[in-house]
């Protein structure tokens, strides 16, 4: 199993190498009858959530009693022909101003995962999206796509510190979600972030712009997985993000060419 993002990059500068995977969730989805969690975030149809998957998110040492649920959310709140665009480790000074750009000449709102420094670093960015009325998500301090393998005192604090940047960032505005880096959930993770109001966030089409294949190729990923569901990845940092900014400006009008609306992950 591969998780996005890769070992290089901004990701490689931060971390260093990257571990092996294990995460497992589960969520229901519009798309999906039932959706079973691989080890990266995404749905997979045709499978139901096993009873130890949901079970083990009890055991997690947080507040059983979530504010939101814990299995991780795929589902658009826009329906079977709703669209998520998530918008991964920003924001970024100078793609994520380009990638609100494009969105807002689409008419698009869109979720923006975000890492806890970088929001601490540019509060003015973070504002900007909560202006533009897209929504908040909590996407770690570190972006440790091996913290399923750490320990649950490790995984709070880069959970919660990061909530805690990106909500002073935002001028009060807290992350709606938590998407564990590379998928990297456990249930601990999972039932933290719940009891925090923070919805478990996975994806269904990962657009590979963090790998930099060219914009053409981006869009065909899209075009060929979006029959998946509906929560698309894609990325405002990490370094060169033009191809992305140029998948994007294709792709938003194809998807509303083919009777798609845009809406925001389920919570």
């Amino acid at each position: 199993m591969v998780r996005h993002g890769g070992r290089g990059g901004w990701h490689g500068r931060v971390l260093g190498a990257a571990l092996g995977v294990t995460a497992v969730a589960a969520a229901a989805s519009v798309w999906t009858a039932q959706a079973d969690q691989t080890g990266d975030g995404r749905a997979r149809a045709g499978s139901s959530a096993s009873p130890s998957a949901q079970g083990g998110a009890q055991a997690a040492g947080a507040d059983t009693a979530a504010k939101v649920s814990v299995t991780i959310a795929h589902a658009s709140d826009h329906g079977a022909r709703g669209v998520n665009i998530t918008i991964d480790d920003g924001p970024d000074p100078v793609w994520t101003p380009q990638v609100l750009q494009v969105l807002r000449d689409n008419g698009v709102k869109a979720t923006f995962c975000m890492v806890g420094p970088q929001a601490k670093a540019h509060p003015d960015l973070v504002r900007a999206v909560v202006a533009a009325g897209h929504r908040l998500c909590d996407h770690t301090v570190s972006h440790d796509t091996a913290m399923d393998h750490k320990s649950q005192a490790y995984q709070s604090q880069q959970i919660l510190d990061a909530e805690r940047m990106i909500t002073e960032a935002s001028g009060g505005v807290r992350p709606m979600y938590y998407r564990a880096p590379g998928g990297a959930f456990t249930p601990y993770s999972r039932s933290l972030a719940a009891s925090h109001g923070m919805r478990p966030l996975g994806w269904n089409v990962d657009s590979k712009d963090f790998e930099r294949p060219g914009a053409a190729a981006m869009v065909a990923t899209v075009k060929r997985e979006i029959s998946n569901g509906p929560t698309v990845l894609f990325h405002d940092a990490g370094g060169d993000r033009s191809q992305t900014v140029t998948a994007l400006r294709e792709v938003l009008p194809w998807l509303k060419q083919q009777g798609y609306s845009f809406g925001f992950p389920v919570r």
